[in-house]
């Protein structure tokens, strides 16, 4: 049976334009508004629009713009697998092959959002870029289609766009806007234009949160037969989403996804919700994988399922990192606990070597503000963020350097560290070192300052990094005592 004949598609207007036909955001924004449709909220659909040259919509086209989202992994305390079709998807084209249907939207007196997924290195200027043809790049394209609406529709003010960009990058859209503005003046375009596009427009930055692991290579007949039926575009993601939306104007009641239970915050200031999410989501992950690597476990699912390591994750996010995020300690404490249903998800498999990759990079940013925020408010030393910190460097410790990483042994299992050249370099240079601790500390090319200046810092790494290289099991064991 194919998706086609299990779907019923009610026909919609289209409201919202996406730039990018990826797996994040059919199983994010087309799933949240394919719910709020079906609610009755929102009566819109999408055109999605592929940016690129590379792929091609035969999919896309033979199922109708259907598909299946699939959400699996814990909630609740309850197993999640559950499936939805998503009918929300009305048109999808090339940018570049369909360019006159793509420009063509630019005049829909419907369209009001437009949506975008163009990876980190979307959101970039280009000295390539002109006016006269299509640009290459995101923000080269969305220039010149908010152009044709502007044009289409004389300048009118209550025709401008609500720009909701979730590509990964610091306030996506703040730069998104500068970059808009900076083609705007490279290619002359009039001052009449850039009025309408500050003040007829909105561009939002947000914040976005979903793990999204796609199509089910390797295992999609099975799930079609579970299903019931074909499907060549299924997606898989976990059932925790996050949508955080900040905006000058609030643009809430026109896209009222919170309104229907969907986890969607419209906000005039996103960072507190990032920073909640790099330090207790990301940071638990930096300050347990590589202790639980050397410990000897290999996934996030069995390092929490494990009674030790699953005690030293709860306690180093619960005692240590919650308490320094600035938001309402209940709203921090109930987020900790949904990160820790998404770690034990039964059905991804989540290598703690993938976490690994650039370590010390991801310790300055993601663990080292609460470090430092603990230290200020308690006057003491964290002594879990301390121990991972030990952790970190034992499980760095290696000399054999070559050129695809460093190359490290646990017990006798041979382990590869990826991480900058610098880094790479330092450790396999100075491992061994009687002073290889104290260097450690004191580079502060690694952690911005030099962390030995932290009272009783290096002695107590110095202790921790003896027992673990030692017998990391025992170190575990002895630091939650």
């Amino acid at each position: 049976m194919n998706i086609k004949d299990k779907a019923i598609k009610n026909e919609y207007p289209i409201k919202v334009m996406q730039f990018g036909e990826g797996n994040f955001l059919r199983a994010f924004v087309d799933y949240m508004i394919d719910i709020l449709n079906e609610k009755g909220n929102f009566n819109g659909s999408i055109a999605i629009v592929k940016p690129i040259s590379f792929g091609n919509l035969d999919m896309f086209k033979e199922q109708d713009n259907l598909y299946t989202v699939l959400l699996r992994g814990k909630e609740n305390g309850e197993v999640v697998n559950d499936s939805r079709i998503i009918t929300s998807v009305s048109k999808v084209l090339d940018c570049a092959d369909d360019y006159n249907e793509y420009m063509s939207l630019a005049h829909l007196d419907t369209l009001r959002f437009i949506v975008s997924n163009t990876t980190e290195a979307g959101i970039v200027l280009d000295k390539n870029d002109t006016f006269e043809r299509l640009p290459n790049t995101y923000p080269g394209k969305l220039t010149k289609f908010l152009y044709e609406r502007y044009t289409a529709f004389n300048g009118a003010e209550d025709k401008g766009l609500i720009i909701l960009p979730v590509e990964l990058i610091e306030e996506n859209g703040k730069k998104l806007k500068e970059c808009v503005l900076a083609l705007c003046d490279a290619w002359n375009l009039s001052e009449e234009f850039k009025t309408w596009l500050e003040n007829a427009n909105v561009f939002c930055s947000t914040l976005v949160d979903r793990i999204v692991t796609g199509y089910p290579r390797g295992y999609a007949d099975k799930v079609c037969e579970e299903l019931g039926y074909e499907d060549k575009l299924v997606d898989i993601g976990e059932p925790f989403a996050l949508w955080v939306i900040e905006s000058d104007k609030d643009i809430s009641n026109e896209l009222p996804l919170d309104k229907i239970g969907l986890s969607v915050i419209f906000t005039d200031n996103h960072k507190p919700y990032k920073e909640r999410k790099v330090r207790v989501l990301n940071g638990a992950h930096t300050s347990s994988v590589l202790a639980g690597y050397l410990y000897g476990l290999d996934i996030v699912r069995d390092c929490m399922n494990d009674e030790v390591m699953g005690e030293f994750i709860r306690r180093v996010v619960n005692e240590e990192i919650v308490p320094q995020v600035n938001l309402p300690l209940e709203e921090v404490k109930e987020f900790a606990n949904s990160v820790f249903e998404r770690f034990e998800n039964p059905f991804i498999d989540h290598a703690l070597l993938s976490i690994s990759l650039n370590s010390v990079s991801k310790w300055r940013a993601r663990v080292l503000p609460s470090f430092k925020d603990y230290c200020k408010n308690k006057n003491e030393l964290p002594k879990l963020i301390t121990f991972s910190f030990a952790a970190l460097l034992a499980f760095y410790s290696a000399n054999d350097l070559r050129e695809d990483g460093l190359y490290a042994k646990r017990l006798n299992d041979e382990y590869v560290i990826h991480d900058d050249k610098a880094v790479l370099e330092f450790f396999a240079e100075n491992t061994g070192k009687s002073d290889f601790v104290e260097l450690a500390c004191k580079n502060a090319d690694f952690w911005g300052e030099d962390m030995s200046l932290y009272n009783g810092f290096e002695r107590e790494v110095s202790y921790w990094y003896e027992k673990i290289t030692t017998d990391a099991k025992e170190a575990v064991v002895e630091v939650l005592a």
